[in-house]
């Protein structure tokens, strides 16, 4: 049977079969050789630059970079940049204990479930309440840092609009793509997509890309609570800006005054995405790794432009952000890298960490905060300065974790409590042995989740060494000596609700059946730090380490869950997940440009209840009929993984 009469047949059973057209265009390079061993809401509105300026040499008043901008505007702008997001400015909004425009039984959307009471899991609320959102995804000319680049761009937006939503509502996002000659597709990361798994949005894995000029509406469940992000997955189009925050307002854990919001801190390159793929795609011996230029807090940062080989102003600007004195705040820090490591700070105030992805956790401090490609960590700062004084919030991008040019691996964010003098830097000190170089996640005793949950002994135990490795003319990432590359004409969760369950080996496909847990030891055989993410579930994080498990599960009655965890250099991760969510699941590295290298395990979940059960929804058959007649008649230059 061929590819589109496969998709014709999956697509006939969500009533509408999917035309011709032809099947993707064939790889060039790396994978042509053998491998080695209820109320509509949406939030749109794109903010204006507030006015607080950069810290010294960045722009403050007496110093050669520049002057203070003033209210209006910024230095080198008569205004905000259409492109800029208000995050990170005076004038983001406080966010909301939760949304009101709904029911609320007991006084809460989610009624008298909490994180004590409630395994999130197996019995999430259900609030009635839909939230719609409506996205155009266009490509424009944008400078974040002063430095002319092509970008991504939501709604005009760099970050992204911001979503929100209560726990149990439903989310419902349109996404139009605009693009001109590039699919993409839309991941709500951490979202575990019980029933709505089709959307999950990984192209070739439940869906097929959007096509230039076409849209797709996106339905599903805000299952967990907390802090994430949602991003591009169709090859590293996230690198060049299509990240955005997601908020799902649920129970709270420990007591808090006012909410400052997301807070996105990752790396920039000063190129289009499809430049760092052709570098990592490049054949031996020529290849090399992107390396990014610039860190950026909520979009923002300024550049050196002496440095710069593309048109740049000078001064950008960099976020702000607001504490009241004698208050206690939440804030979400996010890490949307294509690649780096970030380490957080708060010059002289400490950070009682709460939850860490969408988990709650017990509370503990810290004066660092360290988060991998995909992390999250939801912290609470208490304001114990004075009414009048200003800190700085600090970023880094360790050299031994991340490959930076050595230029733009730290950032700054002027914190300016409500009476202080904003024409004046902070003059703060940062704190000490923040700037640390361990890649690696906090300690496993640390992250105890507030409801526990045992993992219990698995059905079934696999070992993955990741290494990277020639396949005769390219560098490629493998597990198990498998490597990956996606087929965006043919789905493999439609395969799998075919039946059809013998897959490409490039599909890296592995049954686990029926199984009711499984369990990866996953070996580190490299140089470089790996954040592992798995979809369509929270993992239990039992171990890691550098050298050999020993077979110690740290607090195996209630151990670390989460959806990305660090897999330190040389060393390991063991993580372990119930088999509670039919589906095709990818396991990968979140660091883009290894993910287009094809460090991707497929996890094929229960396929007789994909078979007997899932039926993919009318807009997926339409976006594959979109697809294929798109890509019958353009070339797709895929030349990584697709992911």
């Amino acid at each position: 049977m061929s590819v589109f009469a496969r998709m014709a047949k999956a697509a006939a059973l969500a009533g509408a079969a999917i035309d011709g057209g032809n099947p993707q265009n064939g790889p060039r390079g790396a994978w042509s050789g053998p491998s080695s061993g209820g109320v509509g809401h949406a939030v749109s509105t794109v903010g204006g630059w507030s006015g607080q300026g950069p810290p010294s040499n960045m722009g403050f008043p007496g110093n050669s970079a520049g002057g203070f901008p003033g209210a209006a505007g910024r230095p080198g702008f008569a205004k905000a940049p259409d492109f800029y997001s208000p995050l990170g400015t005076s004038h983001a909004p406080q966010l909301p204990d939760f949304l009101t425009s709904n029911p609320l039984p007991d006084g809460k959307p989610w009624g008298t479930k909490n994180a004590s009471n409630t395994n999130v899991y197996v019995d999430p609320p259900t609030t009635n309440v839909t939230r719609t959102y409506n996205f155009v995804v266009t490509k424009e000319n944008i400078a974040p840092d002063g430095v002319n680049v092509t970008g991504l761009l939501i709604n005009g937006q760099f970050p992204g609009p911001t979503i929100e939503a209560n726990w149990g509502d439903w989310i419902e996002v349109t996404v139009h793509n605009n693009i001109p000659d590039e699919g993409t597709a839309f991941h709500w990361h951490g979202f575990l997509q019980k029933d709505t798994q089709y959307f999950d949005g990984v192209p070739g894995t439940g869906m097929c890309p959007i096509a230039p000029g076409s849209s797709l509406t996106y339905r599903f469940k805000a299952d967990l609570y907390g802090t994430s992000w949602y991003h591009a997955h169709y090859s590293a189009q996230s690198a060049s800006g299509m990240i955005a925050p997601m908020v799902i307002h649920g129970p709270t854990t420990v007591p808090y005054d006012i909410d400052v919001g997301p807070i996105m801190i990752g790396d920039w390159y000063h190129m289009y995405y499809e430049d760092g793929v052709d570098m990592v795609m490049t054949a031996l011996p020529n290849w090399k790794p992107p390396r990014s230029n610039n860190n950026l807090i909520n979009g923002k940062n300024n550049y050196d432009c002496s440095l710069a080989s593309l048109p740049c102003t000078p001064n950008a600007g960099i976020a702000t952000f607001n504490l009241t004195s004698g208050k206690s705040h939440r804030l979400r820090f996010i890490n949307p890298s294509a690649n780096a490591i970030e380490k957080i700070s708060i010059d002289g105030h400490t950070m009682t960490v709460i939850a860490n992805d969408f988990v709650p956790i017990m509370p503990y401090n810290t004066t660092v905060i360290t988060l991998g490609v995909g992390q999250r960590a939801d912290v609470i700062v208490h304001a114990n300065g004075k009414p009048t004084d200003s800190v700085w919030m600090r970023a880094l991008i360790p050299d031994n974790c991340s490959p930076t040019d050595g230029k733009g691996n730290y950032a700054q964010a002027a914190i300016f409590y409500e009476n202080a003098d904003r024409s004046k830097e902070p003059t703060s000190q940062a704190q000490k042995g923040w700037d640390n170089n361990n890649c690696a996640n906090d300690d496993l005793a640390l992250n105890v989740p507030w409801y526990p949950i045992a993992a219990g002994n698995p059905s079934t135990t696999e070992t993955l060494t990741v290494r990277m490795g020639s396949n005769g003319t390219h560098l490629l990432w493998y597990q198990n000596d498998r490597t990956f590359r996606t087929n965006y004409n043919d789905p493999l969760l439609l395969e799998a609700k075919l039946g059809n369950l013998n897959f490409p080996e490039l599909a890296n496909v592995h049954n686990y059946g029926t199984n009711a847990s499984v369990r990866f030891f996953v070996q580190n055989h490299s140089g470089q730090p790996h954040p592992m993410h798995m979809h369509g579930h929270n993992m239990f994080i039992l171990a890691q380490g550098v050298g050999w498990w020993d077979g110690t599960i740290v607090n195996p009655e209630n151990p670390t869950r989460r959806d990305v965890q660090i897999m330190p250099i040389g060393g390991y991760i063991v993580v372990q997940w119930n088999q509670d969510n039919p589906g095709v699941w990818p396991f990968h590295c979140h660091t883009a440009w290894h993910l287009s290298q094809g460090m991707v395990w497929n996890v094929l979940e229960n396929p007789q209840a994909i078979k007997d059960n899932l039926n993919p929804p009318p807009a997926i058959a339409q976006t594959c009929r979109d697809w294929a007649a798109w890509s019958g008649n353009n070339v797709v230059d895929q030349i990584d993984s697709g992911l």
